[in-house]
Order: structure tokens, then sequence, then C-alpha cells
């Protein structure tokens, strides 16, 4: 059976076995290229436009027209990181054979555009043009590709653009990292309710599980005390975030109520904060050194 991923994005981008691409000189030179790819487009007058061209060029070359696909998705909140946190993926994803996959201290990090700020970069959603073949276990190989997302709730987006971009790209992420900053607040939840019951309801699926794996990653977590930097503390700790309790608001029963019936699989992963030189300097690019 096709990865679910795959086949929402075969409604974009059409059948890998049967339909033929032709490439212009151009296309050619920038899938020689590896970079960001616009593929979501988000309109002055606050549409939406897929970019059928801009998908048909990474998903219908010969590597990966035959390929399942999982796709890595990052989503949260402008200004918080992802586009930097994705970043990593991309280093990691081209030296993941390598003993020491960060490489160079005293490289930049570059890929997808980041800097800091106040003012958000990233709009509508971006694939790398460079698709990962990965080895499953199995060893039947997968097409992994990686997705950065605009940030919702910035000063020039409505709820529904935040709401549309999210859904889509749960929508057709086999990942999800659901990016928030210091701790899981009911906010946090309640705004993952509303963006999934968006895309659940643009599935028309509404009994079975609709979307694949949430990550709830928590940026700058400031009680290791508590709960353990890593995953096995943020399995403790989103145990305890998403408990449903009888002494709860029924209102709060249901919204975690929710995030279970929607993801097949949920876990969260406490990050700590990487220090003021890297938040608060202005000419910082990445370099660990």
């Amino acid at each position: 059976r096709r990865n679910p991923t795959a086949l929402v994005l075969l409604v974009y981008a059409g059948s890998f076995a049967e339909k033929t691409y032709e490439w212009s000189s151009e296309e050619e030179e920038s899938v020689r290229k590896a970079g960001p790819v616009q593929v979501l487009i988000v309109k002055d007058d606050h549409s939406f436009e897929l970019d059928e061209a801009a998908l048909n060029r990474i998903l219908l070359s010969e590597a990966v027209r035959d390929k399942e696909v999982v796709a890595v998705s990052v989503a949260g909140a402008f200004r918080k990181g992802k586009s930097f946190l994705m970043d990593f993926m991309l280093r990691y994803m081209y030296n993941k054979e390598a003993v020491d996959w960060v490489g160079d201290y005293n490289e930049p990090l570059t890929g997808f555009s980041w800097r800091g700020g106040s003012e958000r970069e990233t709009t509508g959603i971006q694939i790398w043009s460079e698709v990962f073949l990965v080895d499953k276990p199995d060893g039947k190989k997968v097409a992994v590709l990686l997705m950065d997302t605009q940030g919702t709730f910035d000063s020039q987006s409505t709820l529904r653009d935040s709401a549309t971009v999210f859904a889509l790209s749960t929508m057709i992420s086999s990942i999800q990292v659901y990016n928030l900053s210091q701790n899981v607040q009911e906010d946090d939840l309640q705004h993952l309710q509303l963006f999934t019951e968006y895309g659940r309801l643009a599935m028309e699926e509404t009994f079975l599980k609709p979307f694949q794996s949430l990550i709830f990653l928590v940026r700058d977590w400031s009680f290791p005390y508590e709960f353990s930097y890593g995953s096995d503390g943020g399995a403790r700790f989103l145990e305890k975030r998403l408990k449903v309790s009888g002494n709860q608001h029924e209102e709060l029963q249901n919204v975690r109520k929710h995030i279970h019936s929607c993801f097949t699989k949920i876990s969260c992963f406490l990050l700590p904060h990487p220090g003021l030189k890297v938040a608060t300097n202005p000419n910082f690019d990445g370099k660990l050194k």
C-alpha cells in the first residue's frame, strides 16, 4: 500500500508511474542546484496558489517517481526558529553517514532562509528540491522530503491563513514537528485542535486517525530538574500534559481527546536554550564555534 503522504501528493502531481514531465533547461539547472522551492504561495488577497510545476520538478524525477514518500514538516508560531531547525535536519541528511554529522563547527548554517529578528521570513510552504533516498529497516527505499512552513500568527496573516497552512502541512506530512517555545501551554493545544480539525474536515475523515506522527518540539526548555532534556524527559512531560482526568473541565478534556484521536503516534522532545550569543546576536550565522 502506498504511503498516505504519497497519495496526497499524487493528487497534486499526477501519477508517478504514468506521467512524464518535459524539462526546460532552466528547470534542470535548478534541480542540480539544491535549494528551497516554493510550492504553496500565499497571495496578497489571502488566497493560496499551488505551484504544480514546482512539485512536478521534485516528485517526477527518475529517482523519486516510483518511491513511497516520507514528508517531514516543521510548523508553529512565527519567529521561533523553524527554518533554523530545518537546516540542521538538512545538514544531517547530507552527512548522516559521517560519525560527526554536524561537520565543520566553523561552517555557517545554510539551506532554508533564516535570520534573527522579529519579522517573518518564510511564507507559504517550501520543499527542499533535493529528495533524500533512505533505506528502511526492511531494505526498502523511501523518498524523504523536508518541508518548511510559514509561521502562524504573524501580523500579516489572518487566522484562516494560519489554519490553512498548518492544516495542509499536517495533511501531507508523515512527521509533523510542532515547534514550541519554552513549554506546551493550553493555547498551543487549542490551536493544534483548531488546525487539525480544519485538516480533518478537508480530508473528509471523521472516524479514523487521519494524520501520522506528531512531535512536540519544546525549545528553550528551562526545567530539566523536572523533566530531563531529550525524548525520555519529553515523553514523561507530554504524558502529564496530555493526560485526561475527571477533575478537568470538559473543554480541556475534549482538546486532549481530539489530539489523541488525530495522530497515530505522538511524542515530545525537550531542547535546552542555545545561549544568549545565539539568541541576541544579529550577526549570528549558525557557526557552532
